[in-house]
């Protein structure tokens, strides 16, 4: 013989509660049809009268007593969710992001910018996933806050003795300025050339895999310094040039509204039908010093 079931004693706010949930209908069905049935219980009725009223077998009002019995009104909402279980596990989404967002030159690959059909080949190459669509992988990467952006970034000289050339230069700038006062061995005159000639500096932005800024930048994470691009010259100077291009995080927000509770009585209202839902630079020039 199956046990005797009934709910705990719940008190006038929990029974008002269950009658706005009734009677309003703004949840769901679940929660709507869960609630009526430990409404019922609470009125007297049996298990066997609550499953007919309720149109559900008497086990389920059972599971539906004890869950509310043990766990309250959280036991009332479904903790499911539909659709697909996810395809790619976590360490694999956080793989996938850190190689959008690194240089293929790191890498060995003949290119500088990743495009989806590359970074998907890549992708399944390393074996990080065994295969990943290109619009499920740019799905992925928004998911993951990671955007294709327009960014400019510095380009340092390759001359290993650029940081003293540089210093000497600004040295003499100051000398000419009559800012600092010449050392033994510093020339008097200094005469400025530029060895290229009239240059039209035009920095032009690259892009790139990078994270986003503003408010919705991850957590933590320094604001990302806006520079401008400069060109790399033989000679140890500074000009300008194109950055790179890189991936960088979405997120949306809604509104919800709450619905106002009412007054009423709950001791016999779990019949009721629920109603209808509703950045200066230095100055780039080579300088060539006489003394007189």
């Amino acid at each position: 013989m199956a046990e005797r079931v009934r709910v705990r004693e719940i008190d006038d706010d929990e029974g008002r509660r269950l009658v706005r949930i009734i009677r309003r209908g703004s949840e769901s069905v679940v929660t709507w049809r869960r609630a009526q049935m430990v409404l019922l219980s609470a009125q007297g009725m049996d298990v066997p009268a609550i499953a007919k009223v309720a149109f559900t077998s008497e086990d389920r009002v059972r599971d539906v007593i004890r869950n509310f019995n043990a766990d309250g009104f959280s036991s009332l909402y479904p903790k499911y969710r539909g659709g697909h279980p996810p395809k790619f596990t976590l360490p694999q989404r956080r793989e996938i992001k850190k190689l959008a967002r690194a240089r293929p030159a790191e890498y060995d690959l003949p290119f500088s910018t990743w495009s989806l059909s590359k970074l998907a080949d890549f992708l399944v190459a390393e074996g990080v996933v065994d295969d990943i669509s290109h619009e499920g992988l740019r799905v992925l990467l928004r998911e993951e806050g990671v955007t294709f952006q327009r960014l400019k970034t510095w380009k340092a000289s390759k001359d290993p003795q650029y940081a003293a050339k540089k210093a000497r230069v600004e040295q003499l700038y100051a000398i000419a300025d009559r800012e600092v006062a010449p050392a033994d061995g510093d020339p008097e005159v200094i005469f400025c050339v530029d060895e290229f000639g009239p240059l039209n500096l035009q920095p032009r932005p690259g892009r790139q895999w990078a994270a986003v800024s503003g408010k919705n930048k991850e957590p933590g994470r320094a604001p990302r310094p806006r520079m401008r691009a400069t060109y790399t010259r033989t000679a140890g100077g500074s000009g300008t040039c194109s950055p790179l291009r890189s991936w960088a995080r979405t997120s949306c927000t809604g509104t919800s509204s709450r619905a106002r509770p009412g007054p009423g009585s709950w001791s016999s209202a779990a019949t009721c039908a629920p109603s209808t839902p509703r950045r200066s630079g230095s100055r780039s020039s080579a300088t060539t010093s006489a003394r007189t």
